[in-house]
């Protein structure tokens, strides 16, 4: 063919299919080097790992041989079960794996990844996720929830406990949550909805973009809201002494108590 030779012209597949034992700790770590990795919780007792495998190279043979260096490497140390995918570096071969893994819904889940998405869902248990090129999305998670991502979108819905989440250049949406909340990015939007507050409050926190921010109708909250450069809308009477200086806004809804401190650089602030 015309791309023959060309690097990354051709192309390989396969799926593996892993079974293991629940860790004994009832953890997990899972580091996916370039490749998506989705993560659901189930009534289940063992771990199931679909490793969607892809390789490309300059000719069959070579992708075929790429393929088989491709490797999902489990080890369990002190209880904790770790899923490492290991693949080739070659400057004109080019190799990818999918994780859909399926786990006990109790299990504490940590994930590494360096190129691709991540999804979580289905958990009971708490959990934390790095991603330096790709967004990552939790849903149906009671447990903290601890997020880091370099260049991508954090998405939340449904998720009850301590939420930690860090974007250094993309937005955070946060949907229905309840407990606490701590959330910025560098530059983009934060959008966050509370289902139910706990005492530990929301801190939400952007360098150029808007935040939205909305609280339960019967919520007791110390509210202090500042901008550098941008309009603050808010929606909600605020009590005990509300102050409304140049670019701030303080002021306590119910009887107060929790903190909600919202603050951007350049952008408009909204409480509703």
């Amino acid at each position: 063919t015309l791309l023959a030779g060309i690097p990354w012209s051709e192309r390989v597949e396969c799926v593996d299919t892993l079974h293991f034992p629940s860790p004994g700790n009832c953890s997990i770590r899972v580091h996916n080097v370039n490749g998506k990795t989705c993560i659901r919780g189930e009534a289940r007792d063992d771990v199931e790992v679909k490793a969607c495998k892809s390789a490309r190279a300059e000719s069959p043979d070579a992708a075929a041989h790429l393929l088989d260096e491709i490797r999902v490497v489990d080890v369990e140390t002190g209880g904790v079960l770790s899923l490492e995918v290991e693949i080739p570096r070659k400057w004109n071969r080019h190799g990818s794996v999918n994780l859909e893994i399926r786990v006990p819904d109790k299990l504490r889940v940590e994930v590494i990844a360096t190129n691709g998405k991540v999804s979580i869902s289905g958990l009971r248990n708490s959990v934390k996720a790095r991603s330096s090129n790709g967004s990552v999305t939790v849903s149906d998670v009671v447990g903290d929830v601890d997020i880091m991502t370099s260049n991508a979108k954090v998405a939340c819905s449904d998720t009850c406990g301590r939420l930690l989440a860090r974007s250094s250049n993309g937005k955070v949406e946060l949907d229905g949550h309840r407990g606490s909340i701590d959330a910025s990015t560098s530059n983009g939007l934060i959008s966050a909805s509370v289902d139910d507050m706990s005492r530990e409050g929301v801190v939400l926190a952007t360098s150029n973009g808007r935040i939205v921010l909305d609280l339960p109708e019967q919520v007791d909250a110390d509210v202090d809201i500042q901008v550098d450069n941008g309009v603050i809308r808010n929606d909600r009477n605020l009590g005990g002494g509300t102050r409304e200086t140049n670019g701030r806004v303080r002021g306590t809804l119910g009887r107060g108590g929790a903190p909600v401190k919202l603050r951007t650089s350049n952008g408009s602030i909204a409480l509703r």
